[in-house]
Order: C-alpha cells, then sequence, then structure tokens
C-alpha cells in the first residue's frame, strides 16, 4: 500500500465510516500469521511457492495413507500439515494481492483479502478438526487394526519435508514476519510428525491399536489451540478493530502532547491488510505552523507506532462534531 499522507483544513468528514483492515496472527499457531509485520513485506519468493508445492503433494499423500492404513493419526498429521499449507499460501498470497494496485471501487486495494483469507483458514481447520475429532472417538470406543509401518514411513517423510522447508526460512526468521510464522509452524509440524512415528512403533511392538485415536485426539486439540488464536485475530480484523500491536490509548496521547494540539478526536486505527496499518484522526490545534505538525504527527505514527498509512484533518477551531473540545 502506498502511503499517502493528506491534511484536510478545515472541512469535516467523521461522519465518514473508515474501512478496510492484519492474525494473524498473532496466534500460538495463528497464520497470518499472525503478529503482525509492520510495513511492506516482500514475501512472495520463490520459498513460498516451493514449501506450498511440496506439502500440498505430501498432505493429499499422507490423507490416502490415513485412510489406506486405516490410521486417524495420520488423517490429524494431515490436517495439521494442511494448516500450514494454507497458512503459506496466505502468506505469499497476501504479498502478491497487497501488490496489485487499486481499483476505482476498491479504493484500499486488495489487502484485506488477506484478512478474509485467514478467517476462511480457521474456520476450514475448524471443521476439518471436528470431523478428525469425531472418527477418532468412534475408534476409541471400537480400536480398529491400523498398519503401523505404514503410518511410520510416511510420518517419518513429513517430518523431513516439514524440516527441510522449516530450514528454507531459518535465515530470514528475525527479519520478516511472515517467514518466521513459516519457520515456526513448520518446525512445530515436524514435531508432530515424530510424535506420529513414535506412535506407530509403540503400535508395531505392542499391538496398542487404541494409542492411534489417542494420539489423533492429541494433534486436533494442538490445531484447535493455534486456530483460535487465529479465529479471535481474524474476526478482530475483520470487525475493524485496532491491531493488538497498536496501544490506541498510547496514540492518541502521543498524539495529544505534540506541540500546539489542544484535542485530539475521531481517532481511528485499524488494519488495510494483515501487514499494513492505517490511522485518522482529526487534530484541534493552535500551531502557526500546520505544516510542521502535520509532519511530525505523521513521522510520530512512521516511527514510534509503525502506521504508515496516515490521514490527519487539522483544525484550527472546535468543530461542532466534538462539542467536548
Amino acid at each position: 500500500m502506498a502511503s499517502h499522507d493528506h491534511a484536510h483544513h478545515d472541512h469535516d468528514h467523521s461522519g465518514h465510516n473508515h474501512h478496510g483492515h492484519d492474525h494473524s496472527h498473532g496466534h500460538g499457531h495463528s497464520h497470518g500469521h499472525h503478529g503482525h509485520a509492520h510495513g511492506p513485506v516482500d514475501t512472495g519468493d520463490w520459498r513460498y511457492l516451493v514449501g506450498l508445492i511440496v506439502n500440498l503433494a505430501f498432505v493429499a499423500c499422507e490423507f490416502g495413507a490415513g485412510l489406506y492404513s486405516g490410521s486417524t493419526a495420520l488423517l490429524a498429521d494431515a490436517g495439521h500439515n494442511l494448516s500450514d499449507v494454507l497458512g503459506l499460501a496466505m502468506a505469499g498470497g497476501a504479498a502478491v494481492l497487497a501488490r496489485r494496485a487499486a481499483g476505482k471501487q476498491l479504493t484500499y486495494g486488495f489487502g484485506k483479502a488477506t484478512i478474509l483469507a485467514a478467517l476462511a483458514n480457521a474456520l476450514l481447520l475448524i471443521f476439518a478438526c471436528g470431523a478428525i475429532a469425531f472418527e477418532a472417538l468412534q475408534r476409541l470406543a471400537d480400536p480398529a487394526p491400523v498398519q503401523s509401518g505404514v503410518i511410520m514411513i510416511v510420518a517419518g517423510i513429513g517430518f523431513v519435508i516439514n524440516l527441510g522447508t522449516a530450514l528454507m526460512f531459518m535465515r530470514d526468521q528475525h527479519s520478516d514476519l511472515n517467514a518466521r510464522g513459516a519457520y515456526l509452524h513448520m518446525m512445530a509440524d515436524a514435531g508432530v510428525s515424530i510424535g506420529v512415528v513414535l506412535s506407530g512403533a509403540i503400535i508395531m511392538f505392542t499391538g496398542w491399536s487404541i494409542l492411534d485415536p489417542v494420539v489423533s485426539i492429541v494433534i486436533v486439540a494442538v490445531i484447535l489451540w493455534g486456530t483460535w488464536g487465529l479465529l479471535k485475530d481474524s474476526v478482530g480484523l475483520a470487525m475493524d478493530a485496532a491491531p493488538g500491536s497498536v496501544d490506541v490509548t498510547a496514540v492518541r496521547e502521543a498524539l495529544v502532547a505534540l506541540p500546539g494540539v489542544r484535542a485530539v478526536h475521531d481517532l481511528h486505527v485499524w488494519n488495510l491488510s494483515t501487514t499494513t496499518t492505517a490511522l485518522t484522526a482529526h487534530l484541534v490545534h493552535d500551531r502557526g505552523d500546520p505544516r510542521a505538525l502535520l509532519a511530525e504527527a505523521q513521522t510520530l505514527a512512521k516511527t514510534r507506532f509503525a502506521i504508515a498509512h496516515t490521514t490527519l484533518q487539522l483544525e484550527t477551531d472546535v468543530m461542532p462534531d466534538c462539542p467536548t473540545c
């Protein structure tokens, strides 16, 4: 998003409903990844595409192997891997969409598609978890034999793929929030795959096939734990809530503290996308140099609160829309 900053002098648009809104994520497993990267993040690179294709192909294989071997743990692990495939698609797709120019009607561009994707992602995962848990609970009541050899081989391949994908993102994990999200989630998946390998080994040596649905229920709990954060964040963003990384009270106090500012009203902070934050506010002031005030306010928003897209209305007299000013 281009950062267009403009001052509207002495005209009121407080009645406007400002729209546009970024989970993810911060989320325990929140894809959107939830924390918000600030400023434009160049995420649309080859690693997301490679990670996406390899992991999507593996999810399809793992799902088929789960059905073939009668293992709900493999089905659950496929669901867990799918959650990160969706996350990778969002991180990469968000970057591509965010670069598209705004249209005549879509004046904010396509950034909000990233928030809708996060919401759809969360709802899809919750549905998948419900289906896997339902199957697992039936297995607990009536344990069926599973093919432990298939489970161990497929989950072992999953461990290698997840670890390899994670290592691709390791280099950038401290500089790019999207890359960090991808790295952490793939490492978590590698850990889950190891758990499935171990459960397959125990079943092979002891014949305790009831362990398979137990492991799948644990994996479902892990997915739901992460998805709850994603759901909460994405719903908040869809409602134009201020991102969790911005303290609106602190923004208001910082603006009021600027030299010459007598009052701040109609302050709105929201996300244009999962990575871009916007701010609008009316500043009542008695500064002789409004241009300097505008520059100071924009610099404050950008440097202290990482808000790149600011629209400020400067008012020298108290407008009728703010009787308390």
